[in-house]
């Protein structure tokens, strides 16, 4: 062994000693800063437990594997021979012999330390299959194949095999622990061609080789239960037929082996003849290989193969009754409808549509986060989210109504250079201010100082500029939380002090509302210096008594620590629910172990073309449910948990609350104003609308033939362009208040188009309501087989083909302008299906932002597009058909001016208007000529020329560009 000076020995011990320290620290101080995080949010319980939890399971682990391991070595170096052969003056072990025998004791307790410390810190991660366990609650289910109730296969199994496992461990530790201490003290030699064992050493590994057996048949036993999670079969999850006839007989067959083998081992106790335990070991192989690989293997390809379809029939039966359970989506929540699909209908049919014509959203919340920022921004420190949301609200007139919905938040990311130092970034600059609406079926078209201002959504803000009387009134239009929130702000101010938060130009503010963690006294103000490594927050002298500071503060994540449990959907929303505006975050418990359900990937089932979405986590799931509603609210960020559904109780929601009691709320607390707010969570209903694109089938025969499948199409205008769609980017719901079949009056509903498989018509369309009388049914409009109606990327291709769309491509995607197709909207209609598309457009500058332009309409082949929806809409059926938008959607637009531009009332073209109206109609000519002629070279002058009297044009109009 390498020999150290003194000083050397000194200087690692204390360098040791520092990084222990250090490594404590950073711990102790993460510890406390989220214990004062759940006192302040009021689940300190919820900390408490999953601390005293892994500390357990953890201490538990590591004194069962460093005793087993300390048992062994002592047993070994007891049993070790007097007298050791020297192989020689240059032995290698000689020195590792004289070593431990120097300092027995710190080996025989240093190394199961180690083992227990490194034991205890895998094993503490895996709480949660402990709680579990200990609060198990039936299902009221059984398997098909043993009868079990399903909590066996959910709750309890995992954790017998989280025992099996670490006792596998343990005994593989100690038998490589005691075979090499035998080897160091002589126990095991080998010279000669066999070798030797001591026979103390032939005693011990016998009876750890025989345990190792003996787990092996328990796991033997589990391994028959795990072949309800079977994926042999690529097109379902569940014990196949091989599997069940032949897999099954060998485990309990192997089991046998297993037993024998092990009394094999144990044999070698009392018989010095090694060859037993060695037979048995190749009787374990060489069966573990005949029967348990080969025997189905041959089963499969003879018996199964050439008759599957009637083979598994069973399995599969089972396997859509599983899924159609763990996954909600069986015949007592989805409503299938065979739908007509037709392709003609009267204008005053599309004129009598009372539910969903007029209430057709053309504001995109993908696209217009840009339009919201510069209109209605006002400043850089706020900011909106890349995607905006969609809820409802009554109008004026008492009518349901859809709106886009955004905080005006709090954006330090957004700040200036010269706006960059700490004080603004943490104790200026803290807070969001105001809650942004906009009605989702229209847009402006009145008229400013001459000026056509259209295609903008109509803005209500509610901000501390008007006490938050907006369209949608609240109470406090502050928002200290939100999703743009990156840093923690230090907040409140002693009595009489100056207020120092930026509220407005002429006001400053301090923070009155109950969230934040005290930064009164100086150890926690030094505790949060070292978390935050900012030697600021101690030495500020506007760090007060009544100070506090505001960390965690995106509502996705305080709802995912006080229910680490649950896994959160990836877009929360904000809604002003009594007057406070709250954030609602959907909560989903899930599991891997439901028998004979489909697995299926949950980061794959919910991945599509949205913006600004927290994606879900790429893992295999078979079951899950929406079973919690939290909500955060935006001034004091307090979290609160509401069971979604008291009536339909779900197991594994209860048996977290038998861990963690007093923090999910029943259903009965949630009041009718916030129910009134709840949507069909997105990301569930991705999930479920992949599976129905399998399991709305009944029949085995059909399901394995997989001929009358559907699936997701993909997104017709991924990346806002159109053109052709990517594979591999699913079509996102969309948000729609609308009336469907079975609906008595206009809902609010997330919905999607499908469309066979492997083919672009459409083959279903399928909705979630969102209304408190009928929240989570789900409704499948199932198209005919027999005639080929259109499919998302079918229409896509047919709007963009249109003649009247191709000629406008001049104008919208000239060098200055690009055009964004918005979202495209699949909605029923008197039997039909009608297509809907905003077209927006943008120039190419910073800080431009898309403004609706045109819409596009399709219905049974026939395409409309126009400035407005109503026309969009006589284009398709005929006059009239507009006349159900609504006044939002039908108002009459301003006069025109020569070439189709807006003219205000009462305002005459000059003639250098007309003659520039004139050059520009003769610009478009020259370029529609060069276009037909393929002259590039004529081309690009006449789009020279084009932009020239658009120029002379709007520079004459006044209205800058």
């Amino acid at each position: 062994m390498p020999k150290l000076s003194r000083r050397s020995r000194i200087l690692l011990i204390i360098g040791v000693v520092v990084l222990a320290g250090l490594i404590i620290w950073s711990s102790l101080v993460g510890a406390y800063v989220d214990w004062l995080w759940y006192g302040e949010v009021g689940y300190r319980g919820v900390f408490t437990t999953q601390l005293l939890t892994r500390i357990g399971l953890g201490v538990g682990a590591a004194l069962f594997l460093g005793a087993v391991l300390l048992l062994n070595l002592w047993i070994a170096y007891r049993t070790r021979p007097v007298f050791v052969p020297i192989s020689g003056p240059d032995d290698p072990l000689a020195r590792y012999r004289t070593l431990i025998s120097a300092r027995p004791a710190a080996f025989a307790l240093g190394i199961p330390a180690a083992v227990a410390v490194l034991g205890g810190l895998a094993a503490q991660a895996d709480w949660q299959t402990l709680q579990l366990f200990l609060h198990s609650v039936p299902f009221g289910q059984t398997d098909p194949e043993f009868g079990h109730d399903i909590s066996f296969y959910t709750f309890q199994l995992p954790f017998y095999r989280w025992l099996l496992s670490w006792a596998f461990v343990a005994i593989t530790v100690a038998f490589i622990g005691a075979l090499v201490t035998h080897y160091i003290f002589g126990g095991v030699r080998l010279a000669g061609r066999a070798g030797q064992l001591s026979a103390p050493t032939r005693v011990q590994l016998a009876v750890l080789a025989g345990l190792f057996v003996l787990l092996k048949a328990v796991d033997y036993f589990f391994d028959r239960y795990d072949l309800l999670l079977s994926q042999r079969n690529s097109l379902f999850t569940g014990a196949t037929y091989t599997d069940l006839n032949a897999v099954m007989p060998a485990k309990l067959i192997l089991l046998c082996i297993a037993v024998f083998c092990a009394l094999a081992f144990f044999a070698a106790v009392f018989l010095r003849d090694l060859r037993i335990p060695a037979l048995a070991t190749v009787l374990l192989v060489l069966s573990s290989v005949l029967v348990g690989a080969v025997g189905p293997a041959l089963l499969e390809q003879f018996s199964v193969r050439p008759n599957a379809n009637q083979r598994e029939a069973e399995s599969i039966r089972r396997n859509i009754a599983a899924t159609r359970q763990a996954f909600d989506i069986g015949e007592d929540k989805v409503e299938v409808h065979d739908y007509p699909g037709v392709t003609n209908l009267r204008p005053e049919q599309v004129a009598d549509d009372a539910g969903t014509i007029p209430n057709i959203r053309l504001l995109d919340p993908s696209v217009l986060s840009d339009t919201f920022t510069q209109l209605t921004q006002q400043y850089n420190f706020y900011g909106f989210p890349d995607k905006l949301d969609v809820d409802r609200y009554r109008d004026a007139k008492g009518e349901l109504q859809d709106y886009l919905v955004a905080l005006r938040e709090i954006n330090t990311a957004g700040l200036a250079a010269n706006q960059q130092s700490w004080i603004n970034q943490h104790m200026v600059y803290t807070h969001g201010n105001g809650f942004v609406s906009a009605p989702a079926d229209r847009v402006d078209s009145t008229l400013e100082e001459g000026r056509t201002q259209g295609g903008y959504p109509v803005f209500s803000v509610s901000d501390v500029a008007n006490d938050g009387r907006g369209e949608i009134p609240v109470d406090q239009p502050r928002s200290y939380f939100g999703e743009l929130a990156s840093t923690y702000a230090i907040v409140g101010g002693d009595p009489g002090e100056a207020p120092r938060e930026y509220d407005t130009d002429s006001s400053a503010y301090t923070y009155t509302g109950q969230g934040g963690v005290p930064l009164g006294n100086w150890f926690n103000r030094l505790v949060f210096a070292a978390h935050y490594t900012e030697r600021n927050i101690l030495f500020n002298q506007a760090i007060g008594e009544n100070s506090k500071i505001i960390y965690e503060r995106n509502p996705r994540d305080r709802v995912q620590k006080v229910a680490p449990w649950l896994k959160v959907d990836g877009d929360p929303y904000p809604a002003v629910v009594d007057g406070r505006i709250k954030w609602i975050v959907d909560g989903y418990t899930t599991l891997n172990n439901y028998p004979y359900s489909e697995l299926t990937e949950l980061g794959e089932a919910t991945n599509d073309t949205l913006p600004g979405v927290q994606r879900q986590p790429n893992q295999q799931i078979n079951y899950i449910r929406n079973s919690v509603k939290a909500t955060v609210d935006a001034y004091d960020g307090n979290v609160e948990l509401y069971e979604t559904d008291d009536t339909k109780p779900d197991p594994v929601l209860k048996a977290w609350e038998g861990v963690f009691p007093g923090v999910v709320k029943p259903s009965s607390e949630i009041s009718p104003q916030l129910r009134d707010h709840f949507r069909y969570p997105e990301d569930l209903f991705k999930v479920q609308r992949s599976l129905l694109t399998e399991y709305h089938v009944d029949d085995p025969s059909d399901f394995y033939s997989t001929q009358t499948f559907w699936e997701v199409p993909p997104d017709p205008t991924s990346g806002g362009q159109g053109g052709a769609a990517d594979e591999g980017n699913q079509q996102p719901p969309y948000y729609v208040l609308a009336q469907v079949e079975g609906q008595q009056q206009p809902t609010f509903q997330l919905t999607s188009a499908l469309t066979a498989l492997r083919r672009q018509n459409l083959a279903a369309w399928v909705s979630a309501s969102s209304d408190p009388r009928d929240y989570g049914k789900l409704t499948v409009l199932r198209l005919p087989t027999n005639t080929q109606t259109p499919g998302p990327n079918q229409v896509q291709n047919q709007m963009e083909s249109t003649p009247e769309v191709t000629e406008n491509r001049t104008l919208f995607n000239n060098p200055n302008v690009n055009a964004i197709f918005g979202n495209l909207l699949t909605l029923p209609v008197k039997g039909g299906l009608l297509y809907v598309e905003p077209i927006y457009i943008q120039r190419n500058e910073q800080d431009s932002y898309p403004q609706l332009a045109r819409v596009l309409v399709s219905f049974g082949g026939n395409v409309g597009f126009a400035e407005t929806l109503p026309k969009a809409l006589e284009q398709v059926f005929g006059a009239g058909a507009g006349d159900a938008t609504g006044d939002g959607q039908a108002q009459k637009p301003p006069e025109q001016k020569p070439g189709g531009q807006p003219q205000a009332p009462g305002q005459q073209p000059t003639p250098e208007l007309r003659s520039a109206v004139n050059d520009i109609q003769s610009a478009l000519e020259q370029v529609r000529t060069a276009q037909q002629s393929g002259d590039l070279g004529n081309l690009g002058g006449a789009l020279q020329r084009l932009e020239g009297a658009v120029g002379r044009f709007e520079q004459l109009q006044g209205n800058g560009g």
